[in-house]
């Protein structure tokens, strides 16, 4: 009898433009969201609940794995009109 796998999903999302596009994005918990810096600067993707801070150095990329369903707001600490969300559910 075959059983079926549940894969993680990655999200990806860039930042370009002083800015996280797309800035709202849909993920299951599980799922991996992954910005990568396309910018001329560096930047950080910080949830403003405090439970990440991913840095995100020119032409680098950073992860997380969403470990809880619910609504994420996050930003740039260096630039704080660039603005995100997560919306992640349960699987």
């Amino acid at each position: 009898m075959a059983t079926a796998c549940a894969h993680a999903a990655v999200i990806h999302v860039d930042v370009r433009g002083i800015a996280f596009v797309p800035a709202a994005v849909k993920a299951q918990v599980g799922d991996v969201v992954e910005w990568t810096n396309k910018d001329f600067v560096a930047h950080t993707a910080t949830a403003r609940n405090g439970a990440w801070d991913v840095n995100l150095p020119v032409g680098k990329s950073g992860r997380i794995t969403l470990r809880k369903a619910g609504t994420i707001d996050y930003h740039c600490r260096a630039h704080p009109n660039m603005t995100g969300k997560i919306q992640a559910t349960a699987k």
